[in-house]
This record gives structure tokens, sequence and C-alpha cells, in this order.
């Protein structure tokens, strides 16, 4: 069904976040995804940024499909189904999210919705990609890094995590970025006993378990995640080392 830009909020050159109204959408679990059709050019997953009477998705600009996204106004439409997979449970009282890049998008109504303290880490190359700072800082306490140093701590996500584990300690853990990244985080969390939860990403069709574009060590992503416990992951030997391309021939990360 097509559905009409109500507002787009441009961030940068490479990020745009697009609202939009759809009932199917309002009461969405937080990690959820929708695909997003873009008449002649493509569809794809994308996960919602904003969830409530009014919905969002937040693009970068990176292919076809994404720049396409990203040049539309007010008033264009795009087709949306879905919401589809399962989200982000949410758990303890004391959580820290780890986010790399985009995959901020996937957690912001998660940091916003989770009851207890909050500590947030959003790592992107450099300062001018950082998205959505002053929304979490009302919700959470934001720790920045950047890759090359220019905002906030220098260094990986993952390097600041490690500080902050020093001086915190967290009942559960929340990622989604990078596959890397997160296998990093996994590892973290394992070594210290702490529970986790990733959001996968991988090439998606159908979105709703048919085609198997998106398996994974015979879970597919898109029905079964694109959230993922710690005790799931720990069966995905794939985990932070392959994914399928469009032709679904095994490729290293």
């Amino acid at each position: 069904m097509l559905y009409e830009i109500k507002k787009s909020l441009t961030h940068n050159e490479y990020h745009k976040t697009i609202f939009f109204s759809c009932k199917k959408c309002k009461n969405a679990k937080p990690g959820q995804f929708v695909m997003v059709w873009l008449p002649g050019i493509d569809e794809i997953p994308m996960s919602l940024s904003h969830i409530g009477n009014i919905q969002a998705i937040t693009v970068k600009r990176v292919g076809e499909a994404t720049t396409a996204l990203y040049n539309l106004k007010e008033g264009d439409k795009i087709g949306i189904r879905g919401p589809y997979g399962h989200g982000f449970i949410k758990k303890g009282r004391k959580a820290l999210f780890v986010a790399g890049g985009i995959g901020i998008a996937s957690m912001l109504q998660l940091i916003k919705d989770y009851e207890g303290e909050k500590h947030v880490i959003f790592g992107a190359k450099t300062k001018n990609q950082i998205i959505f700072e002053e929304e979490i800082e009302k919700f959470a306490n934001l720790h920045i890094s950047t890759d090359d140093g220019s905002y906030g701590f220098r260094g990986f996500a993952t390097d600041l995590m490690m500080e902050i584990l020093k001086e915190e300690d967290f009942d559960i853990v929340y990622t989604c970025g990078p596959e890397k990244m997160m296998k990093k985080v996994y590892e973290i969390c394992r070594e210290r006993g702490i529970d986790m939860q990733a959001s996968l990403e991988r090439y998606m069709k159908c979105g709703i378990g048919i085609c198997d574009a998106c398996s994974i060590n015979g879970y597919k992503v898109c029905k079964d995640g694109p959230v993922f416990d710690s005790s799931t992951l720990s069966k995905m030997p794939d985990f932070g080392k392959w994914k399928r391309d469009e032709s679904g021939k095994k490729v290293p990360l």
C-alpha cells in the first residue's frame, strides 16, 4: 500500500528521516522492520526509527534505492508493508545500547521506551555522521565515539564500551550496526556474562520467510529475527564472518 510522506528531516548529506502514517505500524515493536517499495526501483527492508501515531524510517544514502529514498520530499509516496520480524525485548533495570552508524535508528524507539537506567554508545566514522544526538540525550546518558576523533571518544564503539564497563555494570546490552562490531560486542558480553541482543542485517527479498535469501545457519533473519539473543547467536558460526549476496552466494563480511 502506498503512503504519503508527511514530513522529512534531513540530518546531513548522508542521512534523512522520513515520516508517514501507517495504521499497521502504529503498535510495532522496537527493532521490527518494514519493506519499503520504491516503484520502478526496488523494495528494501528498513527498521522503524519512530513508532506511534506517526512512524518513520531513517535512511543512509549508499546505493540506488537509498539514494532514491533520500531524495524524496513531503507529499511523495512510498509503499510500506509490514511490520515484520521479532523486535527487541525489554529486560533488566540498567541497559547499555551500542550502536554503529545507521544502526542507531533500529534502537532509537527502544532507547525512549526502556524503563530503567540507560547508557548509549553511538559510534560513527566522523562527527558529521552523528544523528539524533539531542533526541537521545533527553532519555539516556549518551557516549559518542568517532573513528577519526573528530567528536567524543577517539576509537571504535567497542573500545569505548570496554572503557565504560570498567566503571559500570549492566543487566542487558542491546546492539545494532556493522556485524563485525556486533560480533565484538557479543564476545565482550560473553566474557563478562552479560545478557545481550543484536539486530542483524541480511539481504532480504520477501521479508516473510519464504525466499530464504536472508538465512544464516538455519535461521531466517526476516522471520526469526532480525533481533537475536546471545544464546541464539552462539549457534550461528557465520555471525560476524559470512553473509550471502544477491545471488545467494556466501561471501565474507
